[in-house]
């Protein structure tokens, strides 16, 4: 290869080290120019998206309580089914199907003379034989149920069951017929059921009904255990806990900082707490709310920046109840005790 062909290579070797060369500085120059624009204009966006906002609760006056709750189905306390102590013949029957009959009234008389007497008030539910008909030896003659007095047994965890006791007032609710009525714990078997997984015991509750209540039917067995009535109540969201599990609120001082105080919790349920000390009634309170954008946000924010748009960001800040209650005004007239975490309210809410 002649020197003149070495100069030609060399020559497109550098010219090619060059281009590459200014290829790799362009690249360079982009990648600071995008740097420089997003601390210019994206960065200030993002950082200004993250901002802290509070929610407001109102210390109310009202009734709080909590309680215990358990499935069961209705029977009868007192049936009895009558049968002949030997085989004769039905000569006369004194009542029919459906009437109601008291202690001691007749009801059959049978050829050998024996005669059977309702040994409680109650209610003829079945006659199994018609007069002159022969019977054999305990075969069944006559049925009578009290429809009254009733009865429901239900199953009480081992975690619940210390909370129970025998005298203890309840509410029953049908659940066919949504009708609810006063009832008395009678019995506890305090001999376990179940199995090593789950164990429970078994409770009887005893209550008057009405005529449209028969056994069988599906209920709810509500058990109160606290309450306290015309006490200072609060949303549970409202209440943080320090390091040493002390309970407190954020309230604005008269500077308008924020500042933590101090309270004494009571009775709670799943939605409020009582505020024996540290609140009162009408007491604003705040919880610290931070919102973040997303990343859909943060790209948003980009391509707006880099297109020379504008972005929005809107906060919300909710009223002092749960989701479900009105914002202001009355509370609604089922917000009342009668089940689990029951509350009443004192009023009209601010």
């Amino acid at each position: 290869m002649s020197e003149m062909d070495k100069a030609k290579i060399k020559a497109i070797k550098k010219k090619k080290r060059s281009k590459r060369i200014k290829k790799l500085v362009g690249w360079l120059v982009f990648l600071a120019l995008l740097v420089g624009a997003f601390y210019l204009f994206v960065y200030p966006d993002l950082n200004a998206s993250a901002t802290t906002t509070y929610d407001s609760y109102t210390a109310t006056e009202g009734t709080i309580s909590n309680a215990m709750s358990f499935s069961g189905s209705i029977s009868v306390v007192n049936s009895e089914t009558m049968t002949a102590t030997s085989a004769a013949t039905v000569r006369r029957i004194y009542v029919a199907e459906g009437d109601t009959v008291v202690a001691g009234q007749k009801l059959i008389r049978l050829s050998d003379g024996e005669v059977f007497k309702a040994d409680f008030d109650g209610q003829v539910n079945e006659i199994s034989v018609a007069q002159d008909d022969d019977v054999e030896a305990n075969a069944s003659l006559i049925q009578i149920v009290d429809f009254s007095n009733l009865k429901v047994s239900m199953r009480v965890d081992e975690n619940s069951v210390s909370k129970v006791s025998v005298g203890q007032t309840c509410k029953v609710t049908v659940t066919a017929l949504s009708q609810t009525f006063d009832s008395t714990i009678t019995h506890i078997n305090r001999i376990a059921s179940g199995n090593n997984t789950s164990v429970y015991y078994t409770v009887t509750a005893e209550f008057s009904g009405t005529e449209t209540v028969l056994p069988g039917m599906q209920v709810t067995v509500v058990i109160p255990e606290e309450e306290a009535a015309n006490v200072v109540i609060l949303s549970k969201d409202a209440v943080s806990s320090d390091a040493g599990n002390s309970a407190y609120v954020l309230m604005k001082n008269d500077a308008g900082e924020m500042e933590k105080v101090t309270v004494e919790l009571g009775v709670s349920n799943d939605s409020f707490v009582e505020i024996k000390s540290g609140l009162s009634v009408g007491d604003v309170v705040y919880v610290q709310v931070k919102t973040s954008a997303s990343s859909a946000g943060g790209l948003a924010s980009l391509f707006s920046s880099l297109t020379g748009g504008t972005t929005t960001q809107t906060t919300t800040t909710t009223s002092g109840f749960p989701s479900g209650f009105p914002s202001g005004g009355n509370m609604p007239s089922d917000f009342s005790g009668g089940g689990p975490g029951g509350f009443s309210g004192g009023g009209g809410m601010p």
